[in-house]
């Protein structure tokens, strides 16, 4: 059985961060003889939320309460040849459902609830046949899987769960904050090189989310990897779309990045940036995005505290895809109301976020995070804004993990001027508690 007891709830939601090929977050061995284990994959998440504002199209405002939960349960394993080559694969299902008021922003009704396939894959390594290339150095997977590039500025799985609310045809079994379904429809994946110098993925994509319009696409991603931070290029290129459904600029659309994480060689300083340019693929506007980030730990402190800055900048033609919750709140969700329910989301603003974090203890750590959006909706401020969000991470034990965050999300402009706040452009007081259970 494998566990870790002291895993961020950041890191639990990202899903496809904990989940590996051959794997997911909580795996009880089954089976393990002559090279040969079989593992039974339980994943459960239940979220209470509460928002004072709403920001629901098309209607009167006041606030929502309501509930997200998923579980997701199946089979995953490997066997692994005398030759040192491996085979594995995965095969779960996801329940999911969202009740109450539904949720802030609309995407749900709070009467939405599914079960369906989400991984269903098998792949293969190469363990040490091809010496040049490393221990696994190919790794070739197909199927029905999360794929994420980076730290989720462009792809961070296919984790838009759309509810009813906009139609049957977007309703994916609710649970929108939680992401409960994060895996591509079909995939092929080749990842080639080790955990260290130059590796890359080659890999084809296609989504079965009308919430993104069916997109189907290809790319390459290359890494170099070394002690102080990686350095990546990314080159998508969109091959179809589902136009009923909007987009009809992802076909044929071309987007290259520039990234680098890591710490320039110095303990206790993060750096991270990404330069992205994407040509879109009819008539519409192209558009950049790009981002800075410098965060220093104060190591030798009680409770070790960080603190981070970021300016992010999205041009008003930008698509940002597949972005996702990544390497904790804030990215690549930023504000938990402004990216989730009120808006801008990672098009067409000016953004500046400060972030601080603390561990009192090993299973405990507290943050507050600062956003203020600007040069938004074509440069008329409609979505202009500012949030304090207040969070912990606490591992309460083995088995339950709890992360409570209350938000305060101030916009410039109430929907009578602009805005996409119901009503009015008071503070919004937004409260969310998120348990994660590995079994």
């Amino acid at each position: 059985m494998k566990k870790n007891i002291k895993p961020s709830v950041s890191a639990i939601l990202l899903g496809s961060a904990i989940a590996s090929a051959s794997g997911s977050a909580s795996a009880y061995n089954l089976y393990s003889e002559a090279g040969t284990e079989l593992n039974l994959d339980i994943e459960a998440v239940l979220g209470v939320f509460s928002s004072q504002e709403s920001y629901r199209p098309n209607s009167e405002g006041g606030s929502s309460d309501w509930q997200e939960g998923y579980l997701k349960y199946g089979l995953s394993g490997q066997h692994a040849f005398s030759s040192g080559a491996s085979l594995y694969g995965a095969l779960n299902l996801v329940s999911s459902a969202t009740w109450g008021d539904g949720d802030a922003g609309g995407f749900t009704s709070g009467d939405e609830s599914e079960t369906e396939l989400e991984d269903a894959y098998v792949g293969w390594r190469s363990g040490n046949l091809i010496p040049v290339l490393g221990q696994d150095g190919l790794d070739l997977s197909f199927g029905r899987q999360s794929f994420v590039i980076g730290d989720g500025f462009l792809i961070n799985g296919d984790a838009l769960n759309l509810g009813d609310a906009l139609g049957n045809d977007l309703d994916r079994g609710g649970a929108y904050w939680l992401a409960a379904r994060k895996a591509f429809d079909r995939t092929a994946i080749a990842r080639i090189g080790g955990s260290e110098g130059l590796r890359s993925d080659l890999f084809w994509l296609e989504s079965d989310n009308k919430g993104q319009a069916e997109t189907e696409l290809a790319g390459l991603n290359l890494e170099y990897v070394i002690p102080e931070g990686t350095f990546g290029m990314t080159y998508l290129e969109g091959l179809g779309v589902n136009e009923d459904f909007g987009y009809a600029n992802r076909d044929g659309q071309e987007t290259v990045s520039l990234r680098y994480q890591g710490n320039a060689g110095v303990d206790n300083l993060f750096l991270s940036g990404e330069f992205v340019t994407q040509d879109q693929g009819d008539d519409s506007t192209d558009g950049d995005a790009w981002y800075l980030e410098a965060g220093w730990t104060f190591a030798e402190l009680p409770w070790s505290p960080s603190v981070n800055y970021r300016y992010s900048t999205f041009d008003e033609g930008f698509d940002p895809l597949f972005f996702g919750f990544n390497r904790g709140y804030g990215t690549w969700f930023q504000g938990e109301v402004a990216a989730n329910y009120a808006g801008p989301f990672n098009s067409d603003a000016d953004v500046h976020h400060l972030g601080l974090k603390a561990s009192p203890t090993e299973t405990l750590s507290l943050g507050a995070l600062f956003f203020d959006f600007s040069d938004t909706t074509g440069g008329s401020g409609g979505l202009d804004g500012q949030e304090v969000d207040l969070y912990a991470e606490w591992v309460v034990n083995p088995h339950l993990i709890v992360s409570p965050l209350v938000g305060f999300y101030s916009p410039d402009h109430s929907d009578e001027n602009g805005g996409t706040q119901i009503g009015n452009d008071d503070t919004n007081v937004y409260a969310q508690l998120i348990a994660v259970v590995p079994f």
